[in-house]
């Protein structure tokens, strides 16, 4: 999938100058980040960005018949999350996001307290994004997707207030501390083999995690989404370098700037429960699951070393829990987590051409 995004990347750099007779133009630096950038004549910029849920929506449906509850609700966070968390991530403000519902067959529509939930889940977080909902397409694609599913996706644009508050890791830099934003839990990535584990659990989705929360209810915690953080850290004029969103590849996603930095960690934020039980269950070690899982890092955010202890005050008032992790060094590109004695190889990260 990393060869075929870097194909993309490569092919859409032909297209650049289709749009020279007008009064956009694609900010090159940010082909290969988590949002694509746009300046206008006018020196202000928009940024865009499109993303899907991927499979949680199936652990939902399964707990479903369970509970009695849709969790739909929930989804629609997890998906308007895994949009907005991505457009943040070059120093947008989320405008408008649009909503893309594909279902398997009309039967899926049929369901109208799961039609309800994950229309006002959606209101919701675009609420928590701070951005208005636009509209959307909710076509029915009989034989692509399963009859009995919806594939979650949708897209979404943004302003960036200023060239100072364009975050493309222009000014990222030996020296800079990295703050980690905690997860609610899993998100939305890590689904299908947290699925292929509740097969193999005697009681599956039921299984009791040592907190005593069943195990598809605990994969269900929606994502948090950092927009309005990440916004409240500009209005307080904290000087962000970069930031990003960790999702797939885990904290390999620490080092997705192209720069030649070392990111050593030496402070490990708390590993939810869920986090742990599938580490456990699946048998993972530390290194698989560092690499492929959030393991309590949802966000992280590259600032001066003089500015860290405001980020932590701000993000509390958020509540979303910050930490000093560990600081950018000069060396060859990596991510050492040292506490547990793990490097990520620059080589082990490829989504940029």
């Amino acid at each position: 999938m990393d060869r075929l995004k870097r194909m993309a990347q490569s092919a859409s750099a032909a297209t650049d100058n289709n749009i020279s007779d007008t009064i956009f133009s694609l900010n090159t630096s940010s082909r290969g980040e988590s949002a694509s950038v746009i300046k206008q004549s006018d020196g202000s910029y928009l940024a865009f960005v499109q993303e899907g849920l991927g499979t949680k929506n199936l652990v939902a449906d399964t707990m479903s018949q369970i509970t009695q509850k849709t969790y739909y609700d929930g989804i629609a966070q997890d998906t308007v999350a895994m949009i907005v968390n991505d457009l943040i991530t070059v120093g947008a403000r989320p405008v408008g996001i649009m909503a893309y519902w594909a279902a398997g067959s009309e039967e899926w529509f049929t369901n109208e307290k799961r039609m309800k939930d994950l229309v006002d889940g959606w209101r919701r977080a675009c609420d928590l994004s701070g951005a208005v909902w636009m509209g959307g397409e909710t076509p029915t694609l009989a034989g692509i997707i399963h009859p009995s599913t919806i594939d979650l996706a949708g897209s979404a644009f943004g302003t960036i207030a200023s060239e100072d508050q364009l975050t493309l890791g222009d000014n990222l830099q030996a020296g800079d501390a990295i703050v980690l934003l905690a997860s609610s839990g899993i998100h939305a990535n890590g689904l299908s083999l947290a699925r292929k584990i509740a097969d193999d659990l005697q009681t599956g989705y039921q299984t009791r995690l040592p907190n005593g929360k069943m195990y598809g209810e605990a994969l269900l915690e929606p994502t948090t989404i950092y927009a309005k953080l990440v916004q409240e850290l500009f209005k307080n004029n904290i000087e962000i370098h970069y930031m990003a969103n960790i999702t797939g590849h885990g904290w390999r996603k620490l080092m997705r700037h192209t720069k030649e930095f070392t990111y050593k960690i030496t402070k490990l934020p708390p590993v939810p429960e869920i986090l742990k039980f599938i580490q456990e269950k699946s048998e993972m070690s530390m290194e698989e699951a560092y690499g492929n899982l959030n393991m309590g890092a949802g966000f992280t955010v590259f600032v001066p070393q003089d500015q860290v202890q405001k980020i932590i005050e701000i993000a509390k008032g958020q509540r979303i829990a910050a930490y000093h992790a560990g600081d950018v060094e000069s060396g060859p590109k990596q991510v050492v987590i040292e506490p547990l004695g793990i490097t990520f190889a620059g080589e082990s990260l490829q989504v940029r051409v």
